[in-house]
């Protein structure tokens, strides 16, 4: 096995590079954002409805409807829908506002904090209606959008900034040398699913102690390493079926599983459907959205 020698961050794709921002509604939590995952790109999501919860930096943060959520660059973060989670994403460049951190350099401060703004405060209708004035502005690309959205954008922080509140914090967001650890072990556990990882190896990618690694694991991913080393290898399985006209045998053991009826068994379990029934609907046109992966009680 080669080890990588870098840890990479997702790479978040702006139609204009000119212009870093990006908006979408997602329903549900696409496969993508069920591992966990870091980007340089600011992150603000807002719950239009459902509930569920997201794991910042090792921080878990239970959201609902009316919710606000910031996303720091470099945060390793990974959501989770408990019940009909609709949520508008929106995505942008620190540069976007270089120049305007000249005059307020505080301006970042909401995705600093992992704070939010309560629902109840005077200010929080107003946030909503800018958030979807982003949203919409970036959908429609009028004259001058780019110049109105970054005016709702600049309001937007400005406002979050004086009204944010900061959460009542279960545990502390891990930090520093134990951070850099995980990306790295998270980014090598995909660059070499087929591989039959054991808990000692994945702790000394760590120069930590087993014990240690697995609780700053559970911690930071809401589940244990082996756990999510098979979402990790189910994801990628159902992306392979939709994608390409491998055998199931050849794509179970390119994903790591040596038995095939362990693989049928797991994927039946966290898919909800068989590899089978998953081409056949990637071949009818109709491919299936993987049902979110339930965490492991902590």
């Amino acid at each position: 096995m080669n080890r990588p020698q870098s840890v990479v961050p997702d790479a978040i794709v702006f139609t204009n590079a000119a212009f870093p921002f990006t908006a979408s509604t997602t329903h549900g939590i696409f496969a993508g954002a069920q591992r966990l995952h870091w980007h340089h790109a600011l992150e603000l999501n807002y719950i239009r409805s459902g509930i569920g919860f997201i794991l910042i930096n090792g921080m878990k943060l239970p959201f609902q409807q009316g919710d606000i959520i910031f996303i720091n660059s470099n945060d390793l973060h990974r959501a989770y829908e408990t019940e009909n989670l609709v949520m508008d994403v929106i995505m942008f460049e620190p540069s976007l506002l270089s120049i305007d951190l000249k005059f307020d350099p505080d301006l970042m401060a909401p995705f600093r904090s992992l704070g939010n703004v309560d629902r109840q405060s005077p200010v929080h209708d107003e946030l909503a209606r800018l958030l979807r004035r982003m949203m919409d502005e970036n959908e429609a690309r009028g004259t001058s959008y780019m110049s109105l959205i970054r005016s709702d954008l600049i309001r937007f922080l400005s406002l979050a900034n004086r009204h944010l509140s900061t959460p009542i914090q279960e545990n502390r967001p891990i930090k520093g040398r134990g951070m850099h650890a995980l990306k790295e072990v998270l980014r090598t556990m995909e660059l070499h699913l087929d591989y039959g990882w054991t808990l000692q190896e994945l702790s000394d990618l760590t120069h930590l102690s087993p014990s240690r690694f697995s609780a700053l694991f559970q911690q930071a991913v809401g589940t244990s390493p082996h756990h999510y080393l098979i979402q990790l290898r189910l994801t990628h399985a159902v992306h392979l079926l939709e994608t390409t006209d491998q055998k199931i045998i050849e794509i179970a053991e390119t994903c790591g599983f040596r038995n095939l009826s362990n693989f049928n068994r797991l994927f039946k379990q966290h898919v909800g459907a068989s590899p089978s029934e998953i081409r056949e609907h990637a071949y009818a046109g109709r491919p299936v959205i993987p049902s979110t992966t339930k965490p492991e009680k902590q």
